[in-house]
């Protein structure tokens, strides 16, 4: 498992491609948005939060979607398939990569975003690293079960978008809901933070249980 995490950070490592690609995109959804909005809605922290979600969500589709993109186009996924590990353990390796990656990216664009907001810096934005990485961790479960659906299905690219968005929903609301109240440092109650853990829990589970009958049709 852990050969197949440093295969694909050695990969990316080499080419940057997949980390170059995410960021440059994450940013320029953000900047769109704040364009769009004015400077004075965009300093409103749950409007900022939406769109620092927002960025993170679309450009993190296309991050994602490489995740089998270069098995799948040099015919390794088949013998990856073949090797003497249980497919489980497949998604685990994939969404720990696909973690890490998001997570490093989302290290530089989370201050970024802040500073083109103009959002207020507090004490606060201290729990901010622990939200993200919630987000991300049930984000990328969710991702990584669909990329491999997606690499192995004619026009792939066009329902990977398709099928995963109406799914994220619930992740959405609640990360939005759950920055948006860090941000402007008022009180909050654990209800979203509790839907957000619920769902890494579920789809972390369910990628772990169905990839294999995924990978195999």
């Amino acid at each position: 498992m852990w050969a197949i995490v440093w295969k694909d950070v050695q990969l990316e490592l080499r080419t940057k491609e997949r980390l170059a690609s995410f960021f440059v995109l994450a940013v320029l959804i953000v900047l769109v948005w704040i364009f769009a909005l004015g400077p004075e809605q965009a300093r409103d922290p749950h409007i900022g939060a939406a769109v620092l979600w927002v960025g993170l969500l679309f450009a993190g589709m296309l991050s994602l979607q490489r995740s089998f993109l270069i098995e799948q186009e040099r015919g390794c996924l088949s013998g990856l398939l073949l090797c003497p590990i249980a497919p489980s353990d497949i998604f685990v390796a994939k969404l720990l990569g696909n973690i890490v990656f998001l997570s490093l990216v989302q290290a530089i664009v989370v201050p970024i975003t802040i500073v083109l907001c103009g959002l207020p810096v507090s004490w606060s934005l201290l729990g901010l690293p622990l939200i993200v990485l919630l987000g991300i961790i049930g984000f990328s479960a969710l991702g990584t079960i669909f990329a491999v659906l997606a690499v192995r299905t004619r026009a792939g690219e066009v329902l990977f978008p398709l099928v995963l968005l109406p799914l994220l929903v619930p992740l959405l609301l609640s990360a939005v809901q759950t920055t948006g109240a860090l941000l402007s440092g008022g009180e909050w109650t654990g209800v979203w933070l509790r839907v957000l853990i619920a769902f890494d829990v579920v789809f972390v589970v369910a990628g772990w249980l169905l990839f294999g009958q995924a990978v195999y049709e």
